[in-house]
């Protein structure tokens, strides 16, 4: 990831809209109030017939230490800066940490001259004159120590101190106000370093308290790795889990996990800040932790290596390793001193599958487990090769390194599975494909694997989301995955592997939106695209089944003109529309630009034309013009001069504001090729084949944009550039198959309009099927419609028994949902 029977009725959660459910034999319809299914929609599912294999490994979730998902996130640590190696805050303060004394003469210092371990050299200093009356530290962990009234905490830390400190430390859970809500005595501090360690049991509830350590003594004092921990984590482990967290990815049924990254991989720009596993196993107070570079704060790494590998066992999950394959966005090894990083990822593997008689599986064996971790999936880098070599190298530069990472672990590990970053030309097992784009890309690319290669390697889809017009995960950006996702489950002989990102955010730290998972200190909840995840999970068939289904296209936009440019300057002249056989707008830019309302930009008259100076990116002048507002064809022309900057022109038609456009880009992508791109609420799709070219500075080029109907033809000085047909996009996508072990058949259908549906299901060959079924559906009262921490179960999937199935019968689908269907034959 770089910088979508008889009656039965049920009522919906906060929000959420009502659904009636209906099933009948076929009859001639009724008449239908305003407000019912549009006209009948005919599903047939070909039981009969078997389709692709589903890999059983297919619906997976990936971790990536973004939006504090680890630290102050899934790892249950509560402290903040827990060994003092962050760096200082913005006040210059030590972050994370505070003193509290009646005076005013003590202070914090951050000491290395007597460090604890070498891997965390800094200790917390404390200096208390005689005098001074009672001196607290406190930390209030990330965003609040959470405090819960019946629960236990286990604090450790290390202390040392002068010869002349005497006096006892008290630690205590205290509220945002300072009332105390448990606290306890530690003894034994003395002038070597101690681990001391105390449990502290809440009376009270503030989810933004504070943990405080406090003395009444004279003298000098250091701590150092100030652990305080839920007692209730994820299976009761120690350096272990937020239980909720944890709990929710388990209810997901990933088949796998694949961690711990993203560009945390690749240590963002510079090497220095990768992430190196033998850094992140044993004792934390060993574990020097690294700046998560790219989003800009501090790992502890103690959700290290171990710690995923043992989350993949307790949520029955396979771990897939993502390693550094010697590359950073803008730093890279030299081919000749591969050698440690590919030995690196050698000794991953043995960690986690060797023998405990091995070196790197006795490693393993000390730290609690006995037993190999079965790890199956290497994936070589990470989106290295995607992005060009200013960010993550070109695609030769991945490649020469991918070969010997890759020859390595088949040399020693031959049922190690590899994933490669992109295609490369060298023996590949799978390869790895992101897609972050708005929710009509998603609909537009349902069929995007059927007709692919079967002869290549297998496809992870490793990162995918709709990333624009979603709000912060909303229903249209998980109807619009679901889709996607029924594309990538008919094409499961392909696609064997697949996971949304990211997984969590912290609502604190919102770096990347949106996100599967969404946390505070005390709550959590799930958005609409964690529930499509879900329920794919838990409704994989092995098999697919054929199915005929409309797609109910929606038609092509309709709406006026617009003028832009991106990071480029220039100037626009000779405009004309012309509809129905007349000119309904001619440009006259003598003395103003009458009509003309500039977006963004500096837009201005001059010389007769209407000239854009701006440097910026997306600069936009729209036209209000009454004869164009509804107008879905008809006929462009101008002329267009770029005076300055690093691409062409912006033409744009079709337009109904600044969220709903279409827009032929002329000389994009730095200048390279031409391409129409449109957008439905704010995100833009490519739909025209991009074609080479580029746009010279300071002469006048002539542009012709004709529209009409599903057509669209564009040209650049009288020469035909593009000649497309824009179908719209499906509002309907389905997907049928069979679990072998009990004959289920298990249908999804996505209703992505605004309208429910009637569906008429013929099930082709399927036999006698049982007259009850289960049925799920998620839906709300609007696409835009989000849950929150403040009502996390807004938009939740809601099941229930449908009878009066048969081999053909009716149902309807609600308007925006996603349902599932489990038919049950009878033997």
């Amino acid at each position: 990831m770089k910088p979508t029977k008889l009656a039965a009725l049920a009522v919906g959660l906060a929000g959420a809209a009502f659904l009636i459910l209906s099933v009948s034999q076929p009859r001639a319809a009724a008449k239908r109030p305003s407000n019912a299914a549009a006209e009948p929609v005919i599903i047939t599912v070909h039981a009969d017939k078997t389709g692709a294999p589903i890999s059983p490994s297919l619906y997976g979730i990936f971790f990536e230490e973004i939006n504090h998902a680890g630290d102050g996130g899934l790892y249950a640590e509560l402290v903040r800066n827990r060994d003092f190696e962050d760096a200082p805050g913005q006040d210059g303060g030590i972050r994370g940490w505070s003193l509290h004394s009646a005076g005013s003469a003590a202070r914090l210092s951050l000491d290395l001259s007597s460090p604890l371990t070498s891997a965390n050299p800094h200790a917390l200093r404390v200096d208390i004159p005689v005098g001074e009356k009672q001196v607290s530290l406190a930390n209030e962990g990330f965003w609040g120590v959470p405090i819960k009234s019946g629960e236990t905490y286990r604090l450790s830390f290390y202390a040392r101190c002068s010869p002349d400190f005497e006096g006892l430390l008290s630690a205590s859970l205290e509220g945002q106000d300072g009332k105390t809500y448990a606290k306890s005595g530690l003894t034994g501090i003395q002038g070597q370093w101690k681990k001391l360690s105390c449990t502290l049991r809440a009376n009270g509830d503030d989810p933004k308290g504070r943990l405080t350590i406090s003395t009444l003594a004279h003298g000098t004092l250091w701590l150092d790795v100030v652990s305080l921990f839920p007692e209730k984590t994820f299976k009761g482990r120690r350096n272990g889990l937020r239980a909720d967290l944890a709990g929710r990815l388990r209810d997901m049924k990933p088949a796998f996990v694949r961690f711990p990254g993203g560009c945390y991989v690749e240590g963002g720009d510079y090497l220095k800040n990768a992430f190196h596993w033998k850094r992140t196993i044993g004792d934390v107070t060993e574990r020097p932790g690294h700046l998560n570079a790219t989003w800009n704060y501090r790992s502890t790494d103690g959700l290290g290596y171990h710690e995923f590998l043992q989350l993949c066992e307790d949520i029955h999950s396979e771990p897939l390793f993502v390693v550094n394959c010697g590359m950073a966005h803008k730093e890279f090894v030299p081919i000749d001193q591969l050698d440690p990083w590919i030995q690196e990822a050698l000794d991953a593997i043995e960690y986690a599958n060797g023998p405990a008689t091995s070196k790197w599986g006795a490693e393993r064996a000390k730290n609690g487990h006995p037993k190999p971790f079965n790890l199956r999936y290497i994936e070589i880098g990470n989106e290295n090769g995607l992005f060009g070599a200013q960010f993550g190298g070109s695609v030769p530069m991945y490649a020469v390194r991918y070969k010997p990472f890759f020859d390595a672990i088949k040399a020693k590990y031959p049922s190690i599975r590899t994933i490669a970053d992109t295609r490369v030309p060298h023996p590949m097992e799978f390869v790895d494909d992101h897609y972050y784009n708005g929710p009509d890309w998603f609909w537009m690319n349902t069929h995007l694997y059927d007709k692919q290669n079967r002869n290549g390697p297998k496809v992870y889809v490793g990162e995918y989301a709709v990333t624009s017009n979603c709000g912060t995960g909303n229903l249209k950006a998980a109807l619009a995955e679901a889709a996607f996702m029924t594309g990538l489950e008919r094409n499961g002989d392909l696609v064997e592997l697949a996971s949304y990102a990211p997984l969590f955010v912290n609502a604190n730290d919102r770096k990347w939106n949106p996100d599967a998972i969404v946390f505070d200190n005390a709550k959590s909840y799930g958005t609409p695209s964690y529930w499509v995840q879900k329920l794919f999970a838990e409704n994989r068939p092995d098999v697919n089944i054929p199915v005929d289904a409309p797609e109910l296209v929606t038609a092509g936009g309709r709406g006026g003109i617009g003028l832009g440019t991106w990071r480029t300057q220039a100037e626009y002249k000779d405009i004309e529309v012309i509809r129905d056989g007349r000119i309904v707008y001619r440009s006259d830019f003598t003395n103003d630009a009458s009509g003309w309302k500039p977006v963004r930009g500096k837009w201005e008259v001059a010389d007769g034309a209407y000239r854009q100076t701006a440097p910026q990116e997306n600069l936009r002048a729209l036209l209000n013009n009454a004869d164009l507002a509804n107008a879905r064809d008809y006929t462009l022309r101008l002329k267009a001069r770029k005076t300055g900057g690093a691409e062409g022109f912006l033409v744009m038609f079709r337009t109904q504001g600044e969220r709903d456009w279409y827009w032929w880009n002329i000389g994009g992508w730095n200048n390279t090729e031409h391409s129409i791109e449109k957008a439905v609420g704010g995100g833009s799709v490519p739909f025209a084949p991009h074609v080479r070219g580029s746009i010279v500075a300071g002469r006048w080029y002539d542009i012709r944009i004709e529209a009409e109907g599903e057509r669209i033809r564009c040209y650049l000085d009288g020469t035909l550039i593009h000649d497309v047909r824009d179908r719209g996009r499906a509002t309907l996508a389905a997907i049928a198959g069979r679990v072998s072990k009990t004959g289920e058949i298990i249908l999804k259908v996505v209703n992505g309009a605004e309208q429910p549906r009637e569906v008429s299901l013929d099930l082709a060959g399927a036999g006698k099927l049982d007259s009850s079924a289960q049925i799920t559906t998620l839906t709300a009262d609007s696409l835009e419609a989000e849950n929150s921490l403040s009502q996390p179960d807004r938009i939740v999937p809601k099941t229930m028994r449908l009878s009066g199935v048969s081999a053909h019968f009716k149902t309807t689908v609600p308007a925006r949902s996603l349902t599932v269907l489990r038919l049950k034959p009878v033997r």
